[in-house]
């Protein structure tokens, strides 16, 4: 196992490299200049290449990228060009809300998801299966973006519940609480983990009628076991591993999922300052939170190939 890991995460590299160098491409070759966003409207040419030679951008395309490359081996992500800050710290200070946003929407979608999608396996073609269906379908087809406008509107705005938009970190000198933090996050948690609730809903139950139909099924019920420990202890047990791999993959999708809700709800996370980076024009927060989220992307799907051990003894690497 110890080898499978090595080799796994020395792929990491060339995959890295390869993400790296298309991000940088797209950047340079994309229209806009982040020179003349710094330098602003009233701006004269001189001024933006002043700008320009200060940051490099004046360099060869291979020579910027060797050179960027080059600190980032180093472990410098570089300095951010609008704000002005080391990107390794802007990313530690803004990872703490989307952690909170991202793990929590993903509890909340395995705890909805999993009871779900095993119950409409075992009342396969009743009314409630249907309905399940029909939530899964909906909530993976409607956009975050959509769901979050609409919890908005009902929880904040007409029953005034909870707050519109925001964020209380769970410590520090700005930390109201468990309760604060909550509050704060209960909406998004749900706008972003409808979505995932479809998803691992649909493979679950899925998985699962597959595996009711299987031998072992039937010689457990021939044993006399009830049905429920049949349901849970064997068949959702076989059903273990596809269920985990589409997890896996909600998982790696909300980083993606995490830069529309942050924005709607105004949460000050890394989607949120991706945002601003592509807005600005800031080349070096870009690339840094590209290669971040690569790398959890990468890391999530091997916990993901690793958890197939204890799931399914017969897997081997």
């Amino acid at each position: 196992m110890l080898s499978f890991i090595a080799r796994r995460l020395a792929a990491l590299l060339p995959v890295l490299l390869v993400v790296s160098l298309v991000v940088f491409l797209i950047l340079r070759l994309a229209p806009g200049d982040p020179a003349a966003v710094i330098a602003g409207n009233n701006a004269t040419a001189q001024d933006i290449a002043h700008i320009r030679a200060e940051l490099g951008l004046e360099r060869s395309l291979p020579e910027q990228y060797l050179i960027w490359l080059g600190r980032v081996v180093q472990g410098d992500l570089g300095h951010s060009y609008y704000l002005n800050k080391p990107v390794s710290g802007l990313v530690a200070e803004r990872i703490g809300p989307t952690l909170s946003l991202a793990l929590g929407s993903a509890i909340l979608a395995v705890l909805l998801a999993v009871p779900l999608g095993t119950w409409a396996a075992w009342r396969m073609g009743s009314f409630s299966d249907r309905c399940i269906s029909g939530f899964a379908v909906m909530g993976y087809s409607v956009p975050a973006f959509v769901i979050g406008y609409v919890l908005i509107y009902v929880f904040s705005i007409q029953l005034q519940w909870l707050p519109v938009q925001g964020y209380r970190p769970l410590w520090g000198a700005q930390s109201g609480g468990v309760w604060a933090w909550m509050r704060q996050l209960l909406l998004p948690w749900v706008a972003l983990g409808l979505i995932y609730t479809g998803l691992i809903a649909r493979v679950t139950r899925a998985s699962v009628s597959e595996s009711l139909t299987e031998d072992h099924i039937r010689t457990a019920r021939a044993k006399g076991l009830s049905e429920m420990r049949v349901l849970l202890r064997h068949a959702l047990a076989h059903a273990a591993v596809p269920i985990v791999t589409v997890i896996g993959i909600g998982v790696a999708l909300l980083i993606g999922g995490v830069v529309v809700t942050e924005t709607v709800f105004a949460i000050p996370g890394l989607g949120s300052l991706t945002v601003d980076a592509v807005l600005n024009r800031d080349f070096p927060v870009i690339q840094g939170l590209v290669l971040f989220f690569s790398v959890s992307y990468v890391l999530v799907n091997l916990c993901v190939d690793l958890s197939y051990l204890w799931l399914d003894p017969r897997i081997r690497y």
